[in-house]
């Protein structure tokens, strides 16, 4: 009986110390990547600010093939939603397109529902280096809410390993 009274005050005692050290953990993160693309900026922003086309790019996307899409406005333009539900991968939530800059930037609010809630505020800037290269800045920020702020270095890298991994993908398409 005392044993597992004494493991129960550890279990406690570990529970407490993992919320205490949260409650001074940062909450925001701001993840960045980043790609250079053999490709004119035109045509580079011209394919990122449809949303639609994350469908082909997009690791997140593309974690649920048989997801719903509902898209509500239209595609490149300030006001576009693209909203989805998808399995326990892919989870469920909408995308707006809030700012275009022609031919250098997207802004985008990503409000996620399932499988946690959260806002995420995106931007891909797209420069040119060359009349044939562009250089693709992502970048995401966003609130973890406590206690999973413990976490946010493992997200903050489990997001730019994502980002780098998509960026690729779309580098792959626009170079063809």
């Amino acid at each position: 009986m005392n044993i597992i009274i004494i493991i129960l005050i550890v279990i406690a005692c570990i529970v407490a110390l993992v919320l205490v050290v949260a409650s001074f953990s940062r909450k925001i993160y701001n993840v960045q990547a980043n790609i250079v693309i053999n490709a004119p900026r035109e045509k580079v922003f011209d394919y990122i600010k449809y949303l639609k086309n994350q469908d082909y790019y997009n690791k997140w996307v593309m974690a649920d093939p048989n997801m719903k899409k509902i898209f509500t406005g239209t595609d490149g333009t300030r006001g576009f939603i693209y909203a989805w539900d998808g399995n326990k991968k892919a989870g469920s939530g909408e995308q707006e397109i809030t700012t275009i800059n022609e031919g250098k930037n997207m802004e985008s609010e990503v409000r996620f529902v399932r499988p946690y809630e959260g806002i995420a505020n995106m931007n891909m800037i797209t420069t040119s280096i060359s009349s044939g290269e562009t250089k693709v800045d992502w970048s995401s920020t966003g609130k973890i809410k406590y206690p999973m702020n413990i976490m946010i270095s493992s997200i903050e890298k489990m997001l730019v390993k994502d980002m780098d991994t998509s960026l690729a993908l779309l580098k792959n398409i626009l170079e063809k």
